[in-house]
C-alpha cells in the first residue's frame, strides 16, 4: 500500500512537471497561381505557382517551460517552406531559431530572429510583407547581400519591454564575429504606443554590409487607426547608405492603405512610392488592391493585384517569391495578379 502511494505521488509530480512545459508545432502552407508582364526588359511575361502570396508559408516548433515565481524560457525554431517545390533548396530555420528567457521585465532572446526595428514597423504594411501587393521600402536597394535590407540578424541579442501603459520598445545587437572589421553589424529598436484603435511606432536600423566601407541605416515610422468600419494604415521610412569617401545614397518610401470587412473577408488598398534619390531622382509608384475570404479560422483564399509604374531611371519589380522579376526596364511599368489558398495549423 505504502509503496502505491509512493507511486502515485510520483505520477502525480511527474503530471505537474509536464504540465508548466509544453511544445507546439505550428505553421501556414501558402500557395497559388500568378502572373507578372514585363518579368525584365525584354517585355517577357512569366506566370505559374508561387508561394506566400498571403502570407510566408513555414513551419516552426516553440516551447515554453514555466520556471517558476513568474520566470518563462522557451525557444523557438521556424523555417521557411515552399509549397510549390517541396523546399528544393533544403530547410533550414533561418526565420527564427531562438532561445528566450521572459517574466515582468521583459524577454530577452539570443540567436537569429526578425530584428526588433523591422518587427513592428512593418505590421502595418497591410499586404503582411510578402505577394506583389507588399511595401517594398525594407528592399536590398544598393545589392548588398547577407541580411542588409535590415529585415533579420544572426548572432543577435535582443530586448524586449513589457506593456506599460500601452508604451513598450525593444533594442538589439548582432555581433558581426568577425577577426577584422564590421561586416554583419546589426543595431536598433523601436518604440511603440498601442492604445485601443490608434498604433503608431517609431524604429531605426543600423547594419554594416558585407560591401566594403557601407553602413546602411533606416529610419522608419508607422501608424494605424481602427475605426472598425476601415481600417486606416501608413508607413513613411527613409533609408541611407553611407559609403566612406562618397556621398551618401538615399531613398525615400511612403505608404498609405486602408481595409475593410466585407462578408466574412477583407478587402484591402495599398499606395505606396519609392523616391529613389540614390538613382539620380528615379521614382516607382505602387498600386496593390487585395482580398481575403476565411473560410474558416484556419483557412482562407485570396486575390492579389499590383500595377507599379517606374519613372525616370527606375527599374523597380514586383516581390512575388517564385515569380521574381529583374525589372521591366527603366521607366516602364508592371502588372501582376495573384490566386491563392492559405491554410494555418
Amino acid at each position: 500500500m505504502k509503496k502505491s502511494l509512493i507511486a502515485l505521488a510520483v505520477l502525480a509530480s511527474s503530471g505537474a512537471a509536464m504540465a508548466q512545459s509544453s511544445v507546439t508545432l505550428f505553421g501556414i502552407v501558402d500557395t497559388g497561381i500568378g502572373y507578372v508582364n514585363k518579368s525584365n526588359a525584354a517585355g517577357d511575361s512569366k506566370y505559374g505557382v508561387y508561394t506566400s502570396g498571403n502570407y510566408t508559408s513555414r513551419i516552426g516548433f516553440r516551447g515554453v517551460e514555466d520556471l517558476g515565481g513568474g520566470l518563462k524560457a522557451g525557444f523557438w525554431l521556424e523555417g521557411e517552406i515552399f509549397g510549390d517545390d517541396g523546399n528544393s533548396a533544403g530547410m533550414n530555420f533561418k526565420r527564427r531559431s531562438t532561445v528566450s528567457l521572459s517574466g515582468g521585465f521583459g524577454e530577452v532572446r539570443l540567436g537569429r530572429d526578425l530584428t526588433p526595428g523591422y518587427t513592428k514597423t512593418s505590421s502595418y504594411d497591410l499586404f503582411n510583407q510578402t505577394g506583389i501587393g507588399q511595401f517594398m521600402g525594407w528592399s536590398n536597394w544598393y545589392g548588398s547581400a547577407n541580411d542588409a535590407n535590415g529585415i533579420r540578424s544572426s548572432n543577435m541579442v535582443s530586448y524586449y519591454t513589457p506593456n506599460m501603459g500601452g508604451f513598450t520598445g525593444a533594442i538589439g545587437y548582432g555581433f558581426d564575429e568577425q577577426t577584422s572589421g564590421h561586416a554583419g553589424r546589426y543595431m536598433g529598436g523601436y518604440v511603440a504606443y498601442d492604445n485601443g484603435p490608434l498604433s503608431v511606432a517609431v524604429s531605426y536600423d543600423d547594419r554594416d554590409t558585407v560591401l566594403a566601407n557601407r553602413d546602411r541605416n533606416a529610419l522608419t515610422v508607422g501608424a494605424s487607426y481602427n475605426m472598425n468600419v476601415v481600417k486606416l494604415s501608413g508607413i513613411v521610412q527613409q533609408t541611407r547608405d553611407k559609403i566612406d569617401g562618397a556621398s551618401n545614397q538615399k531613398v525615400n518610401a511612403y505608404m498609405l492603405g486602408a481595409s475593410a470587412p466585407v462578408g466574412a473577408g477583407e478587402v484591402k488598398i495599398q499606395y505606396a512610392l519609392y523616391d529613389q534619390k540614390a538613382f539620380d531622382n528615379a521614382k516607382s509608384h505602387q498600386l496593390s488592391l487585395g482580398y481575403v475570404y476565411n473560410m474558416s479560422k484556419r483557412t482562407a483564399v485570396y486575390g492579389n493585384v499590383a500595377y507599379l509604374k517606374n519613372k525616370d531611371g527606375a527599374n523597380l519589380g514586383l516581390a512575388a517569391k517564385d515569380l521574381n522579376t529583374t525589372g521591366p526596364g527603366n521607366g516602364k511599368a508592371q502588372t501582376g495578379v495573384q490566386v491563392g489558398i492559405r491554410h494555418s495549423f
